[in-house]
């Protein structure tokens, strides 16, 4: 499928809600060959996200509230699958997906298409937290199992910290007080000295931050494990080794500046430490970070299939998405900058069809179906983290992230011999 028919192909995934359709695909087709060269408006970036997420979300939600995610999801795991238990895969489907659509689904209520298909959605999104953990239901998780449930519960409760008020307060009690007991419960988890750390640490940052009990040692532990492992100009170790991939992407900035957002935020204690300057230095890295993902991108929006777990598709950009997000973009990268350069990435990994199955749900892949690709632990629950990316939809329509002027991107620069900034080393 040529990339010019990205529009199309994200149209009929979401035709059920009817939100490329009806919010500007027809003007959207009509841009299509301008678009390729050029930077596409913020209007049309928006529809093909908001219809990515759609028709990402549709099949597991659905399925999820209706209790049927068990039956109906065609699991698919990779040659090399280590023979751990395969039900791991409906929470990391679950828990990934809704921490990349939690800020979306928690925008007001509005009568327009992509309104009227997110507050559906939202709804889902309700039901499927209460079914995940209700022990009655088809679908409850996993939460019993091995020690990968410690890894997407994380995600699980990233969800909720992104979007408490339409996540967390619309749920019944009985559903809360299952949810922090499931989430409690995997304190029988000990994490190796690896990215896990802050799995374990995200999971106490989020009971703190609803005022439940919390275990601060495995929130402190992780954060000064982190900064340990930090080798400078933006980049983390994850553990004792590098590992050049996008781990930092995956897990290590994200998490550990929305923990430090909740420690500093409660004021909680950090041994001789101040949270509020940990906060600042961990988000300063974390753009830092940004700068060389944004650096990454070519001309056509592809970028280094490098590393562990590249299946993850787009989520190696989760740290430039949760920047624009968050309004933190570095003064360096200029928001219509990043939506042109993330646009392009996502028509880059996501026109191929065979990235979903007919059913309409992930498959093991980096552009298009490719199970070879996958590592031992993976399976197409795993892959679901790629709704990271998706977290500008947060952000408003009018928001000036979706209204500035498209901006080519560094490499856009560079290639067509035009002035772009040089690139330094920093040293915090």
């Amino acid at each position: 499928m040529e990339r010019r028919n990205f529009i199309q192909a994200l149209a009929a995934g979401a035709a059920a809600g009817g939100i490329a359709a009806s919010q500007g695909a027809a003007a959207a087709t009509a841009n299509a060959a301008t678009a390729a060269n050029a930077g596409a408006s913020g209007a049309e970036a928006r529809a093909q996200l908001a219809a990515l997420a759609q028709k990402m979300s549709e099949p597991v939600l659905t399925n999820m509230a209706a209790g049927t995610l068990k039956k109906n999801f065609a699991l698919e795991v990779s040659p090399t699958w280590d023979g751990r238990d395969k039900g791991v895969t409906y929470l990391e489907c679950f828990g990934r997906l809704i921490a990349g659509i939690a800020p979306w689904l928690a925008l007001p209520d509005d009568g327009t298409p992509e309104g009227r298909t997110r507050k559906r959605l939202h709804q889902l999104a309700l039901q499927s937290y209460t079914n995940s953990v209700d022990p009655a239901s088809p679908d409850y998780l996993l939460w019993k199992g091995p020690g990968q449930t410690l890894v997407d519960s994380a995600y699980f409760t990233n969800a909720l910290m992104r979007a408490p008020q339409a996540l967390w307060e619309p749920l019944d009690a009985r559903t809360k007080q299952r949810i922090i007991a499931e989430i409690k419960s995997l304190r029988r988890i000990e994490p190796p000295y690896i990215n896990w750390m802050l799995f374990a640490a995200m999971n106490e940052a989020w009971l703190m931050s609803i005022g439940e009990e919390f275990d601060p040692m495995r929130m402190n532990v992780a954060i000064r494990k982190i900064n340990e492992w930090y080798v400078g100009d933006g980049w983390i170790k994850d553990g004792d080794a590098f590992h050049f991939d996008y781990y930092n992407a995956f897990v290590m900035h994200p998490m550990l500046v929305e923990i430090l957002d909740v420690l500093d935020a409660k004021k909680g204690a950090f041994w001789n430490g101040k949270p509020e300057e940990l906060r600042a230095q961990a988000i300063k890295r974390m753009q830092r970070y940004g700068e060389h993902l944004e650096r990454f991108i070519s001309t056509d929006g592809s970028f280094p299939p490098i590393g562990r777990s590249l299946t993850y598709r787009t989520a190696a950009f989760q740290p430039l998405a949760l920047l624009a997000l968050r309004k933190q973009l570095p003064q360096s990268l200029p928001e219509g900058q990043i939506r042109a350069a993330m646009h392009a990435v996502h028509k880059a990994v996501w026109s191929a069809p065979s990235n979903f199955t007919k059913d309409g749900y992930l498959t093991i892949g980096f552009v298009g179906h490719q199970p070879e690709l996958g590592d031992w632990y993976s399976n197409n629950g795993s892959m679901y983290i790629a709704s990271a990316s998706l977290l500008p939809l947060g952000l408003p329509p009018n928001d000036s992230y979706w209204t500035a002027p498209a901006q080519d991107w560094t490499q856009k620069k560079a290639f067509a011999g035009a002035r772009f900034p040089k690139d330094y080393p920093v040293n915090y």
